[in-house]
């Protein structure tokens, strides 16, 4: 039997959304803009680019942090006006909301991807149930050579949201998105 992976619900109905936009070229402007403390990763792509909207030369975009307080925000909020202003967008409303609060679900599988491939492990690699509370049993694939058999250094990483592992065949510390 060959199983097909598909999109999570949440998943599914972002892209839909996205793509039933009146404002295709808003969307595909802002796939250019990086998330700050992770450059692999479009803020579509992390999951904090919730909606784009535009009434003549204004244009208001509603973005989620990854936790309340994230101190990239407002390097966000400048980097999406200065690619609207390349569009000849004067003037831009950055709307940041807290609720929901944002997913790890809302990540794209490209976004994963990207994760793995810049060197931090994305929570789908996690082995067992990813929303269990990380321990030193924790185990998670490690993005460098794939190996599970990894440990958990620190609870916390680069940043909140990561955990620090170490891969124990490899030897490479790396960082866990962690699964929120």
């Amino acid at each position: 039997m060959q199983v097909i992976p598909t999109k999570s619900p949440t998943q599914f109905e972002r892209e839909q959304f996205r793509r039933n936009s009146a404002f295709p070229e808003l969307w595909q402007c802002l796939d250019q803009v990086k998330d700050p403390e992770i450059p692999a990763l479009s803020l579509w792509d992390i999951g904090i680019l919730k909606d784009i909207k535009r009434q003549g030369d204004q244009a208001s975009v509603t973005i989620t942090p990854t936790y309340s307080g994230c101190p990239a925000m407002d390097a966000i909020a400048e980097d999406i006006t200065i690619a609207f202003k390349a569009l000849g967008i004067e003037k831009t409303v950055i709307i940041t909301e807290l609720s929901p609060a944002w997913t790890t679900d809302w990540m794209t599988d490209k976004g994963r991807n990207q994760l793995r491939d810049y060197g931090i492990a994305p929570p789908n690699d996690v082995i067992g149930d990813h929303e269990q509370p990380l321990n030193s049993d924790s185990q998670v694939l490690c993005p460098q050579c794939g190996s599970a058999d990894t440990k958990l250094l620190s609870e916390y990483g680069s940043t909140a949201c990561k955990a620090l592992f170490q891969c124990n065949s490899c030897y490479e510390p790396f960082d866990l998105f962690k699964h929120i």
